[in-house]
């Protein structure tokens, strides 16, 4: 599958064993990158896009060897992201857990988004990409905050992407993160079931509450070592809900050090005046299945050296 053509005209794509299977709506939102989403389903829904010479819907599935023909649509004209390849090359590539033929796991930095968004021009995708311009298919298969470092897996193939999400949606990925709580927690263990709703505040800011009419949401808590303002523990969230550790902490009353958004100020002042300049919250450790061979993997992304550093400097 090539490249949409940069004029618009009618174009007819055939559909390769990639992306047999995908739904008609995401193979589109792929394909057409910078068509707006509303004209895409617009042209679903006044037939303009035909599958082997028939109507098709939004939700069905492509079959290998299918034929569509995309109606002309214009791209919006924007300008190419600047993307300063040199300055994060070294410090991607030097941050690559694993990788063959059909994924990456990568230990993302703390600071940088994983895809362009919301005032920003790129992210890791998008450097990835840029990086490896050879690289037919790179799509990510799950996300992580800015702030959070950690493992992040991104996939080659849309096979790959599609086992992994697979695997996401069955909670057969075992997550595993350190955290460190503000404050003293007097359990060893506990098991937090509360479930979690979005909310957009009046400046745009979207935060996440705990609350009786939100989705489903568990994450399980361990504890690894106390300090005198802090204690270190290890979570795994059994569900993958948007902020799910950060407000599971909140809910148990104490906020995640360094956290802008769900902690308390004074908090977040006395961890920063010890050097602590982020989110204190890593993805040490992600454990699926291979999506070609089904051999179990467990990946483990170490610490960074500036909490590790920062844990030595804390008050016991």
């Amino acid at each position: 599958m090539n490249s949409p053509p940069p004029s618009p005209a009618v174009q007819w794509v055939e559909i390769d064993a990639g992306h047999a299977g995908q739904r008609v709506d995401n193979f589109l939102l792929t394909y057409l990158k910078g068509v707006p989403k509303s004209l895409i389903y617009r042209i679903l829904r006044t037939g303009e896009v035909r599958r082997n010479g028939g109507r098709v819907k939004a939700h069905d599935r492509l079959d290998e060897g299918d034929r569509l023909r995309i109606p002309p649509v214009r791209t919006a004209e924007r300008e190419a992201p600047v993307i300063p390849v040199d300055a994060l090359r070294q410090r991607i590539e030097s941050r690559i857990l694993f990788e063959d033929e059909d994924l990456i796991v990568l230990n993302k930095p703390s600071g940088i988004a994983v895809h362009g968004g919301s005032g920003l021009s790129f992210g890791v995708i998008e450097a990835l990409r840029a990086m490896r311009p050879e690289a037919k298919f790179l799509e990510l298969v799950h996300r992580l905050d800015r702030e959070t470092s950690g493992c992040l897996l991104l996939a080659k193939k849309r096979s790959a992407l599609k086992d992994l999400h697979l695997q996401f949606r069955e909670d057969d990925v075992n997550k595993v993160y350190l955290a460190l709580f503000a404050g003293q927690w007097a359990r060893s263990k506990q098991m937090v079931d509360a479930p979690l709703k979005k909310n957009m505040l009046k400046s745009g800011e979207r935060v996440v509450k705990v609350a009786r009419d939100g989705k489903s949401a568990m994450t399980n808590f361990k504890t690894l070592q106390k300090f005198r303002d802090a204690t270190l523990v290890e979570a795994s969230p059994i569900t993958g809900r948007t902020h799910q550790i950060r407000v599971h902490a909140l809910h148990l009353g104490h906020p995640l050090a360094g956290d802008e958004r769900y902690g308390q100020d004074a908090q977040n002042r006395f961890f920063k005046d010890l050097g602590l300049r982020r989110l204190f919250l890593h993805a040490r450790e992600a454990g699926f299945r291979h999506p070609r061979s089904g051999v179990p993997m467990k990946i483990e992304a170490p610490l960074d050296d500036e909490l590790e550093k920062f844990l030595k400097v804390l008050p016991k």
